[in-house]
């Protein structure tokens, strides 16, 4: 047996791959194991999949059922269209995402009501969709707008991508099934690269998404012409192919080709998802330049472009990332889809290359963005995430949809509601990113309560049990629950912050090694014996966290984190001390302390004098921010993703230490 660190997590040959998993390459350095496979049985993100069942699901459905969205495609199946129908020119993509988290709901606990549920919507879409395979509810019928002739706004191609999505997902967990909803996605994508191809209209979908999704269409089916297609609108992008619009093309990533871009820009989500598209198509066709190009971009993205909690996304009016250290955190707009589709982008480079930085950040993204917009019920979003609340929020109706940006506190639905059904497919499939599979071993990249049954190469047969009270405990155990045909390798992620990690195996009841483990994979490698424990230990210490000094809207402040977690300070936690997170500052001389389980700073009252003119030459005698008070007092911080579940407040994440 040995251990080893490494940054790579091993190696996989090609092969045919059938896993139930959101993103299935045909060949790369990784395999992932999916659902059948990986079962997250409680923890964190188990009762956050028991929440999404039992509240977000209904909660979705019923919304599109009340805002006629769902209706819409019984309106298009009676000819009734285009009188009464409703919602935004996109709104048909959101019933397509609810499928797809229904679909990995379904084959998560096989639910049966679910799966009724399932066939009623099917049947509605299918009934909807024209002679040719047209499907879309806001175009091609007299009164409205033609096919195809609005590709800067109509998302046309992007609701078909989240179609495939839906069907792709029902394919892979239940293969064959004969709710006809793989033979919808084939008849619209047979359509589409017949319109889209080399001899077809030029352009693509102002709105990226149909060409990752085209990608594992092409996955399902065994069909080339779909990968083919959505490797051209991957080559025409940043050709210029679409108008020109008052925020610039590079709103939809149509000013650059992809291999010439150096960072992601425009509107995040976009970026984001067209980027996931490219890895797809430079997986399966070995393109290496095309890696390159994304590795390239992630990497800058990631050191100049992304939040503390790995949010994406600095402006409201064009959802876009800023420029380079632009991030404000009380304008951080943080788009919910766009750390979804931030997760989806790095979870592909990580099957590609192996390297522990990417999922590093899928886990920050997790716990501190996806982990953040739903409620603890489930049945309440952001559509934003500021980092800085300023004024205490307005509780949202129940029973309204709310604008998506202006929504203070946590909303039951928005006119554009894109975020709760991708929350949704989000967490239905969440089993399916904490493995992976190569050659020679099995690789832990996220670390819950689960249960892990896979057959690596050569037909060695692999059994697991995963015991973790993570993030709040950092100790996972991996027991193996079956003696094992030969050695193979467990490769646990040992995260960037985590310095002074350890790991350990017991054997037959006795220590038989450890070690320290560095940030990167820590690999061990015997025959397992079944009752054989590997136990890693993470250090789970409150941090101090400093911002890059180009970061000018946080200069002056700390964060504070543990583990993945990043925490908050919320004016409800200031008792007597002050009124406002404003009003106090952070002594950071003072390293944050764990006390039963909350993360606790020390802070002082800030005395600062309104004044006529906020501007002045000498900084005042009483301290360096204009007077402060010497005494300071402990104030116990929240977890990021859990601020505003208490009521309206103020709330920063960047503390001031002056």
């Amino acid at each position: 047996m040995t251990i080893t660190d490494t940054d790579r997590a091993g190696a996989v040959a090609p092969g045919l791959r059938r896993a139930a998993a959101p993103a299935v390459p045909s060949s790369t350095l990784l395999r992932p194991l999916g659902l059948g496979e990986v079962a997250i049985t409680g923890g964190f993100w188990g009762e956050r999949q028991r929440t999404n069942a039992v509240g977000t699901l209904p909660h979705i459905e019923h919304w599109l059922e009340r805002e006629g969205w769902l209706p819409n495609f019984d309106l298009a199946a009676a000819g009734a269209l285009p009188e009464g129908r409703r919602g935004r020119e996109f709104s048909d993509s959101e019933i397509y995402k609810y499928l797809e988290a229904v679909a990995w709901e379904i084959g998560r606990t096989g639910d049966p009501a679910l799966e009724a549920r399932f066939r009623a919507i099917v049947a509605r879409v299918a009934a909807a969709q024209e002679p040719d395979g047209y499907l879309n509810t806001a175009f091609g019928r007299p009164g409205q707008p033609p096919r195809w002739t609005e590709l800067e706004w109509g998302h046309e191609l992007y609701c078909a991508g989240h179609l495939f999505q839906a069907a792709v997902a029902r394919e892979r967990t239940r293969p064959g099934d004969d709710d006809g909803l793989l033979g919808v996605a084939v008849r619209l994508a047979d359509l589409i690269c017949a319109t889209f191809g080399d001899d077809g209209i030029r352009s693509v979908c102002g709105h990226p998404e149909v060409e990752t999704a085209l990608v594992e269409l092409g996955r399902v089916t065994g069909e080339q012409r779909y990968l083919d297609q959505a490797r051209l609108f991957i080559e025409r992008r940043g050709s210029g192919v679409l108008g020109d619009i008052e925020w610039g093309r590079a709103y939809y990533q149509d000013d650059i080709p992809v291999r010439e871009a150096e960072v992601l820009r425009g509107h995040a989500v976009r970026a984001n998802y067209l980027a996931s598209g490219a890895a797809d198509v430079a997986a399966e066709t070995a393109d290496h330049g095309l890696q390159e190009a994304l590795r390239r971009q992630w990497e800058n993205t990631v050191a100049r472009r992304t939040y503390i909690t790995g949010g994406q996304g600095s402006h409201h009016q064009d959802e876009a990332f800023g420029d380079d250290f632009e991030l404000p955190p009380d304008r951080a707009y943080s788009e919910t889809c766009a750390g979804i589709a931030s997760v989806q982008f790095s979870w592909r480079l990580l099957l590609a290359e192996g390297e522990a930085r990417y999922a590093d950040l899928v886990e920050r993204t997790l716990y501190n963005v996806v982990a953040t917009s739903p409620s603890h019920d489930g049945t309440a979003f952001y559509y934003a995430n500021t980092l800085h609340r300023r004024t205490p929020g307005a509780p949202a109706d129940p029973d309204v949809a709310s604008p998506r940006a202006e929504a203070s506190l946590r909303a039951p639905w928005f006119g554009v509601s894109c975020c709760p059904p991708n929350v949704a497919r989000t967490l239905a499939s969440l089993d399916a990113y904490l493995a992976t599979a190569s050659a020679d071993g099995l690789q832990l990249h996220q670390y819950a309560p689960a249960r892990i049954a896979t057959t690596l190469d050569g037909g060695r047969r692999v059994e697991l049990e995963v015991r973790t009270g993570y993030p709040l405990d950092g100790r996972v155990e991996v027991e193996a629950l079956a003696d094992s045909d030969g050695e193979w390798t467990l490769a646990l992620r040992v995260p960037a912050w985590a310095r002074g990690a350890s790991v350990k195996v017991v054997s037959e009841g006795r220590e038989v090694e450890s070690a320290t483990a560095e940030p990167g994979y820590a690999q061990v490698r015997r025959r397992f014996l079944a009752g054989d424990v590997v136990t890693l230990d993470l250090p789970l210490a409150p941090r101090f966290t400093w911002p890059d000094p180009r970061i000018d809207a946080v200069r002056g402040s700390v964060a504070v984190e543990r583990g993945p977690v990043v925490y908050a300070l919320e004016s409800v936690d200031l008792g007597p001390l002050a009124d406002d997170v404003a009003d106090v500052v952070v002594d950071a001389a003072q390293q944050p302390a764990l006390e039963d389980q909350d993360v606790v700073v020390r802070v002082r009252r800030r005395e600062q004098p309104d004044r006529e003119w906020p501007y002045d030459g000498v900084a005042e005698s009483g301290g360096a921010a204009g007077g402060q008070a010497d005494a300071t007092a402990p104030v116990a911080l929240v977890p990021y993703h859990a601020w505003a579940e208490r009521g309206p407040s103020t709330m920063r994440v960047w503390l001031p230490v002056e």
